[in-house]
């Protein structure tokens, strides 16, 4: 039921921080989004696996966004601001100023990115360690967490960084101190990303033991001593100044805040799905896999009892919806990937002028393209001979290596082919011809850095398989989590790339799962909202609020017919990691 508080006319704002911008909307408590704005923000990438941004630039694009959306609104009838962010490090100095996370020692770049990957040294000495905190990231810690980053900090900028360091925050805590001015941590950020135990705090022999003892002998008030669970109430609300910069009315409840794929997770697991004729229904929550699918795609599932599932971090308890233990796959730049393979392929300048001619984004005139070239066939069976393995960026999970490389898998490599050898990929990808691959008895070749030929239609079954590519490691991920102990029987998918029917057709038949799609496609911002919605008190719970606030838009059933071929694609998808790390064993032996 509603809270006795609310009224018919309620608002909440939601805040979403990415990887390049800032979103914000209007949401009253049906969770039906009433306005959305949008603002760019800014990166920097110095050095290659070094990416920054800026704090006063990331809060200047929140105060943006929220003006556009509350704009000729009765102000009286918000009731509640709710953040969520990419869990990027943020660097204070004792008097809250920005320092410098670069060599440069340009204070404005005072966040190292979740994606950044400078601390490849420090997170494997941390792995070595073997402490009892990695089982809760699924035995290995990546890089892209915070304790690795820290670490390099102080090895690396002693005197113009650390020495001088008053605060640590998680990009979404950050936000959340700007608006109210309290230094209280989420629970989700530092459980998921800081190795903070729930149930038992701190562990002071994990920050010794690699070196970062300087937060035990502060008592953690760096990193954060005071936590509170996700949609809890901070403070006094928002402050006269943050209420100033952002639009607001002062006093308005500020939630604690959620990571972004928390959030989306928020934003869809929750919903109604009675009618649907889905296997989920009148089953616990626990058989839904939400999917957050952008820049990068995490994979959240929820158990009522801790679930270990090796390479697949968590289990996190009340890390996204209170009282349920959380464990977090992931899939590290796919949205990235897709636009790389795409922009770097040499038809993309024929593929931008035919979609703009259509007034098409080139997404969706590949999609249509595709299906002009497909004939009679399904228009995943364009990629029999076409094979990619998608860890461009490493491995996140189930496999935890962050040293794989991408792969594509092509049944034949002709000699003209030579002719046209780009660099567009040869930092990041291996070619590789198999002579099994075909009946002739042709040799096959290895090849870095072969670019395709300049045919659109290349360029469209190339962009197949690299989607399809990424619902194989999804597949891959849903399979570790099923071994280790969770029923998972749909998927409820969120982010920019849910927005693809294909991206979203190919999981389902992939994965043999249906997928169920938001009525609202901007399903972190809602989760954010709901995060509003729980610390005005208008809701008795999370869950409450997500049951009411998250619904069903369209669900998409897989094509059972074409199960044999993708799981034959699926068993090459498995030997093209089997034979990279035979090929690295190789190059390292003596």
């Amino acid at each position: 039921m509603l809270g006795e508080a609310q009224e018919p006319g309620s608002y909440y704002v939601g805040v979403d921080v990415g990887t390049g911008s800032v979103r914000a909307a209007l949401v009253d408590q049906r969770g039906s989004l009433l306005a959305f704005a949008d603002q760019p923000i800014n990166k920097w990438e110095p050095q290659f696996n070094h990416h920054e941004q800026s704090s006063e630039d990331i809060w200047t694009a929140c105060c943006v966004v929220t003006k556009k959306v509350v704009q000729g609104i009765d102000l009286n009838r918000i009731r509640g601001l709710g953040f969520d962010a990419t869990c990027s490090l943020v660097v204070l100095d004792k008097q809250f100023r920005p320092l410098p996370v670069n060599c440069e020692g340009d204070f404005h770049r005072n966040i190292i990115m979740w994606l950044d990957h400078r601390a490849v040294s420090q997170v494997h000495r941390i792995n070595e360690t073997k402490h009892s905190v990695l089982q809760y990231v699924g035995g290995v810690m990546s890089v892209e967490m915070q304790a690795p980053k820290l670490l390099w900090l102080k090895e690396n900028l002693r005197e113009t960084c650390w020495d001088k360091a008053g605060h640590f925050f998680d990009l979404p805590d950050f936000l959340s101190w700007k608006a109210t001015g309290v230094t209280a941590r989420s629970l989700c950020s530092l459980v998921c990303k800081w190795t903070y135990s729930a149930e038992r705090g701190w562990d002071d022999s994990f920050w010794k033991m690699i070196g970062l003892e300087d937060f035990v002998a502060d008592n953690y008030s760096k990193i954060g001593n005071q936590v509170l669970p996700p949609g809890a109430s901070l403070g006094n609300g928002l402050t006269p100044e943050a209420a100033k910069d952002l639009g607001l009315p002062a006093g308005i409840a500020v939630a604690a805040s959620l990571i972004d794929a928390h959030a989306g997770g928020l934003g869809v697991i929750g919903a109604d799905v009675r009618g649907h004729g889905l296997a989920c229904e009148g089953q616990p929550v626990t058989s839904r896999l939400a999917v957050i699918c952008g820049t990068s795609s995490c994979h959240m599932g929820i158990s009522k009892d801790p679930i270990f599932v090796p390479g697949v971090w968590g289990p996190y308890f009340s890390a996204m919806v209170p009282g349920f233990w959380l464990n977090e796959g992931g899939q590290s730049v796919t949205g990235k990937l897709i636009d790389h393979m795409v922009q770097g392929h040499a038809a993309f300048p024929e593929l931008q002028a035919k979609a703009t001619a259509r007034c098409q984004s080139v997404y969706a005139y590949l999609n249509s393209h595709l299906d002009l070239i497909k004939k009679a066939q399904p228009v995943g069976f364009l990629t029999v001979d076409l094979h990619v393995w998608p860890d461009f960026h490493g491995n996140r999970s189930p496999l935890a290596d962050l040293t794989l490389k991408g792969m594509l898998l092509l049944p034949l490599c002709p000699v003209e082919w030579l002719e046209v050898v780009s660099p567009w990929l040869c930092n990041f990808c291996i070619y590789i011809s198999l002579k099994s691959c075909f009946p002739s008895p042709s040799p096959g070749c290895l090849v870095t850095g072969l670019k395709l030929s300049q045919d659109l239609d290349d360029l469209a079954i190339l962009y197949l398989a690299t989607v399809q590519a990424i619902a194989f490691g999804t597949r891959l991920i849903i399979e570790a989590m099923q071994a280790a102990g969770h029923s998972i029987s749909t998927l409820f998918l969120c982010g920019g790339l849910s927005k693809n029917p294909l991206f979203v057709q190919m999981h389902a038949d992939i994965t043999g799962m249906p997928v169920v799609l938001s009525q609202e496609v901007e399903s972190v911002l809602v989760g954010a909202a709901i995060l509003g919605a729980c610390a005005s008190g208008d809701f008795a719970s999370v869950q409450e609020a997500m049951a009411r606030m998250s619904k069903v838009g369209k669900v998409v059933f897989p094509r059972l017919e074409d199960k044999r071929y993708y799981d034959k694609k699926y068993q090459v998808f498995l030997k093209l990691v089997e034979h990279q790390k035979e090929y690295a064993a190789i190059m390292k032996g003596d």
